[in-house]
């Protein structure tokens, strides 16, 4: 699909394919032919075959990788509930842009293409080369004392990540990666959570930036103010909660998660935002949860909440905190190597190796 082309969210929907089980078994034969025991490489090789069933094909092709970070603003920073003010987000999307933010580095290093987009910084980022610009407002209002935005802005949130997904397939990509810069943004991704998942804000709530024990209970306070306006209203359709306690750049990462299952391309989550965001495209459509592979397990403790909920086990645990996208680009490796491995090594019977004594 061109990304000019305009499709329902509900057809985007409903049209969430699932992976090819017939491919995944003679995958998981493949692996028990190689010349190693049986489960020997571990997860390696539950890799592989779960790449098989979504390549729909029995050895998979080695992966071309696009990431997409995506920033926005909060109006939620102004409860104090980051370490850094809402000024960093726009200067990190330069850093990333110029090439020397960490998720610039690593995917410099692993070859991945990079792409940035504004989907809702509250400065004037137009001056700024190599941004794609789809700002859909100059972040939210303060989810604490009302709605985060509009629906109609959610949806188009939804939409920009969506067609940022569509464009990076057409360009060759068939594993995605979305990252996200956007200061105060674990204070949304928590109020999501707990407004989608139906947990308490004292267990999901977590330091983000590093605040300290004051900026922490503010962050709590904040939080357990949206979630109970939104439990109040009895609010529950998923797109609902997102315009009350959402992002626009979490939104953004669940709309490319939902066109990336759509078109049977898998992705990589990054860490706690990223997870927020898939919640929200899995509570959209549950048939999304097939496509995802969890990258890392993030510092910030309510990650492993929400990975369990989405019953998905990380790759690397690094004690990673900082998002953009960099945890995600560190599994890119082991997924490639798992795929090597699938293609490359030889059966029991090609090599001429016995499996007796």
């Amino acid at each position: 699909m061109s990304p000019n082309q305009s499709v329902s969210g509900e057809a985007r929907i409903a049209d969430v394919p699932g992976p090819d089980s017939v491919a995944e078994a003679h995958a998981a034969a493949r692996q028990r032919e190689l010349t190693k025991p049986p489960g020997a490489l571990g997860r390696l090789e539950t890799l592989a075959v779960w790449m098989a069933g979504r390549q729909r094909r029995v050895i998979p092709r080695p992966v071309t990788a696009i990431a997409i970070v995506y920033a926005a603003d909060h109006g939620v920073a102004v409860r104090g509930v980051s370490a850094y003010p809402s000024s960093v987000t726009a200067q990190m999307v330069a850093a990333i842009a110029a090439g020397h933010a960490a998720v610039s580095v690593f995917a410099r290093t692993l070859g991945v293409d990079l792409r940035i987009v504004d989907a809702g910084v509250a400065a004037d980022l137009s001056a700024i080369a190599g941004v794609v610009h789809a700002k859909v407002r100059h972040g939210t209002a303060d989810l604490s004392v009302g709605a985060a935005m509009a629906r109609y802005e959610a949806m188009r949130a939804l939409d920009v990540g969506r067609e940022q997904a569509a464009r990076a397939i057409d360009d060759g990509a068939d594993l995605l990666i979305a990252g996200e810069i956007g200061i105060a943004n674990t204070t949304a991704a928590a109020a999501l959570i707990c407004a989608l998942l139906r947990r308490a804000p004292a267990r999901i709530v977590g330091r983000g930036t590093g605040v300290d024990e004051e900026g922490l209970r503010r962050k709590v306070e904040a939080v357990s103010m949206g979630v109970r306006r939104v439990r109040r209203a009895a609010i529950s359709d998923p797109v609902e909660v997102l315009a009350e306690l959402g992002g626009l750049e979490i939104a953004a990462m669940a709309g490319t998660y939902l066109e990336s299952a759509r078109r049977a391309v898998p992705v990589i989550l990054d860490g706690f935002i990223s997870a927020a965001a898939a919640v929200l495209a899995v509570s959209m459509a549950p048939n999304c949860r097939e496509w995802l592979i969890a990258g890392h397990l993030s510092a910030e403790a309510a990650h492993r909440v929400a990975l369990e909920w989405l019953r998905l086990q990380p790759i690397l645990d690094l004690e990673l905190r900082l998002g953009e996208g960099t945890g995600a680009l560190l599994a890119l490796p082991i997924v490639r190597a798992a795929l090597a491995m699938h293609a490359e090594m030889l059966t029991f019977d090609e090599a001429g190796v016995s499996r007796s004594g």
